[in-house]
């Protein structure tokens, strides 16, 4: 079935109609600490069947901290699921709903993943990840990322309300939208994209560039609207492509130097873009290079940047203006052999141009 998308400011009233057609009984909240204050708590509070609440987790969640939501939902006999947070909260709710329905007493990622009953309803309250409308979750076990990945856990319903971005902090406003942006461009040019998947990283791109400084300078409610649902149109972009190298080389300077993720991918893409253009040699994607290059200027097109390069250029003094630093590590020339071993093979296959693993190591040079 579907997915339903509500979208528009207090449209978190909604839920009450919503759990009423699933027919719950018992509802496993799972929220982050900001749930507290947001506007839609008392909505929560009011709904007409029993819930029980799950905050329980890290920001970086780990398995063990899943494991713990689906004791709590199966031990509190929940038939239901509502995740109200960022894409970390999201991602978490996935995970409980498809581990649910698995033995528990064997390691839930050894086992095959299968559907699950479990009605699932999510509401974002960044504008950042789209995990709202992906098959995609990730988790930490052994410190290591695990990218769970099964139709299953895309939500029955995504309700996108505006309002909730209202009290964001400043700091995360930038961050999530620049994760929305660089998935929305690193999707555009993967070796995956299909028509369906760069109308939806167009429309992601096109409606943050047009606007980015009325949500983040202005805390424009309509401007707000329009980041959330470019937010999603990039989950659902990377939905059908998954995210590229900038992505790949984020993860390890987020467990390293404590950076947001939309932080750390954002200071990697301009700096593997450049790459990319100056290498048109290792393109690896089958539709050539006369295919990158016209992909490359319609996203700068669209970032109303006459060129590739200007986009670049553009895309980094956006980083400077919103003050998206580099770090600075003390041993730079340690740090960059642990982060360069740290890339995500598979991640960089989806890349349309090869970057050698000595290139790698070039560009994290440039980054921190």
């Amino acid at each position: 079935m579907a997915q339903k998308i509500i979208l528009g400011k207090g449209t978190s009233a909604e839920i009450d109609r919503m759990i009423t057609g699933m027919g719950a009984n018992k509802i496993l909240l799972v929220c982050d600490s900001s749930f507290l204050h947001l506007n839609i708590k008392d909505t929560v509070e009011r709904l007409p069947c029993e819930f029980v609440k799950f905050d329980g987790f890290s920001s970086n969640p780990l398995y063990e901290d899943v494991c713990e939501g689906v004791d709590l939902f199966r031990n509190s006999r929940c038939d239901t699921i509502i995740a109200i947070g960022g894409g970390s909260t999201i991602d978490v709710a996935k995970c409980v709903k498809l581990f649910s329905g698995m033995d528990p007493a064997k390691n839930y990622l050894e086992q095959t993943f299968k559907d699950t009953p479990i009605h699932l309803i999510a509401i974002p309250t960044t504008a950042g990840t789209g995990s709202e409308s992906t098959c995609h979750a990730v988790i930490y076990f052994n410190g290591q990322k695990q990218s769970i990945s099964h139709e299953s856990i895309i939500p029955d319903v995504a309700i996108l309300d505006s309002s909730v971005l209202k009290t964001l902090p400043i700091y995360q406003k930038k961050c999530t939208m620049l994760d929305a942006l660089c998935q929305g461009i690193e999707s555009w040019w993967s070796v995956n994209a299909t028509d369906e998947s760069i109308k939806y990283s167009r429309q992601a791109v096109s409606l943050i560039a047009g606007n980015l400084e009325r949500y983040i300078y202005e805390n424009d409610e309509d401007a707000a609207g329009k980041i959330m649902l470019a937010a999603n149109y990039s989950g659902r972009a990377i939905n059908i492509t998954q995210t590229t190298a900038p992505h790949a080389m984020s993860y390890k300077l987020t467990s390293m130097y404590g950076l947001p993720h939309g932080h750390a991918v954002a200071i990697c893409l301009p700096e593997v873009w450049r790459y990319m253009i100056v290498h048109p040699e290792n393109c690896v994607d089958k539709r050539g290079t006369g295919h990158l290059n016209k992909v490359f200027q319609e996203i700068a097109a669209c970032m109303k940047a006459e060129s590739p390069e200007r986009a670049i250029e553009k895309l980094e003094a956006l980083l400077y203006s919103l003050g998206i630093s580099h770090p600075h590590p003390e041993n730079k020339a340690e740090d960059i052999n642990i982060l360069t071993g740290s890339v995500n093979e598979t991640r960089l296959k989806n890349s349309p141009v090869r970057i050698p693993k000595d290139d790698i190591r070039k560009i994290y040079d440039r980054v921190v």
